[in-house]
């Protein structure tokens, strides 16, 4: 029985370890860029866009679908970047195992 009881201390501290490394990540930020950097896409380890930088260079009002196509990979890179932050951050804990709704 004492052996039961470490074992759930022990995925007590683990559970409360994963919930504060899962905040954490809220407050990370991770960048994406498309053209060479003149789209940037930020967000945070929660995969939330923060914001979107775009430089004047590539407003082309003869081209629009260039810009939306910069945007798009930008987001994209960003959230690919922010999803593998919270696999390397979360892993730790999880062991590699995808947990649903965990991140």
């Amino acid at each position: 029985m004492n052996n039961m009881n470490q074992m759930m201390k022990q995925v007590k501290k683990m559970q409360e370890q994963m919930l504060k490394a899962q905040e954490e990540l809220g407050t990370k930020t991770i960048d994406g860029s498309a053209g060479g950097g003149v789209v940037t896409v930020t967000v945070n380890g929660h995969k939330k866009v923060l914001g979107i930088a775009i430089k004047p260079e590539a407003v082309d009002p003869e081209d629009v679908e260039m810009l939306q196509d910069l945007i798009l990979t930008a987001v994209n890179d960003a959230l690919a970047k922010a999803e593998e932050l919270a696999n390397k951050d979360m892993g730790k804990y999880t062991g590699g195992m995808k947990i649903p709704g965990l991140f």
